[in-house]
């Protein structure tokens, strides 16, 4: 029998591998529908879906390794990380799906929540004020209006496949649907900012770099504090508070 292998596991959501299937079980059924619905959709390579009873998805394992993670040395290429970044205009090209997806958040709902979280990070001492404060002010950047794509949602590097330099799939796509594009490209090369000039050269037009750098500090304002409550640590080297730490 294959050894069953936890690959993320907290409070809402877990993903485990039975050899070459993964096993995907999450809380809330409305996100295994957009996850389903955004792979058939999607004009990249996504995992094969071998059946789906929620609140379980079986999805085939993708060929390659992934380019790395947060925290962690790219194991990718500078072709590798273009290639990526020409799936990701590929994607952000292709037509609208139905729903907004997590980079589709208004603008006024994305600044209160940002306030809001940045005031209980202070009091509640998790990171120091001036910190906050100078973060919050490179984040009003992303808060701007931007024309709809078809987003991601959730474009960490771990989530991008690739064998040599082919990307061979992009998987966890419960957070998909219509968004603002920078989101996506700024949470796939959040922590690996050496990789940006790459992935820009793949995607094939000019972005704003102020608001790639806006949407770093936002998206690690609003995680930082769910990871330390779910078992994760934005504190190690290379995570989310240095990201933000490099904004100083």
């Amino acid at each position: 029998m294959d050894e069953v292998e936890v690959v993320v596991a907290h409070s809402e959501r877990a993903t485990l591998r039975v050899g070459d299937t993964f096993l995907k079980v999450d809380a809330d059924r409305g996100r295994i529908d957009v996850e389903v619905e955004a792979m058939a959709l999607a004009p990249v390579p996504t995992p094969e879906v071998l059946w789906c009873k929620p609140p379980v998805l079986a999805m085939a394992a993708l060929p390659g390794t992934t380019l790395g993670r947060l925290g962690g040395p790219s194991t990718g290429s500078p072709a590798a990380w273009a290639a990526a970044g020409a799936a990701i205009r590929k994607l952000h090209d292709a037509p609208l799906p139905a729903r907004p997806g997590r980079a589709g958040r208004s603008i006024v709902a994305l600044a209160a929540e940002l306030d809001d979280e940045c005031e209980l990070l202070v009091t509640n001492g998790v990171l120091p004020a001036d910190l906050v404060t100078r973060n919050r002010q490179v984040a009003e950047a992303a808060l701007r209006p931007w024309t709809p794509a078809f987003t991601h949602g959730d474009l960490q590097i771990d989530h991008v496949f690739v064998d040599g330099d082919e990307v061979t799939g992009i998987i966890d796509w419960s957070e998909a649907g219509r968004g603002d594009p920078l989101y996506d490209l700024a949470t796939f090369t959040l922590g690996h900012e050496e990789h940006l000039d790459d992935v820009i050269a793949g995607y094939g037009v000019d972005v704003d770099l102020e608001v790639i750098h806006a949407w770093w500090s936002l998206r690690s304002l609003l995680i930082v504090r769910w990871l330390t409550e779910h078992g994760f640590d934005p504190f190690a080297p290379g995570c989310e508070v240095d990201v933000l730490r490099a904004q100083m």
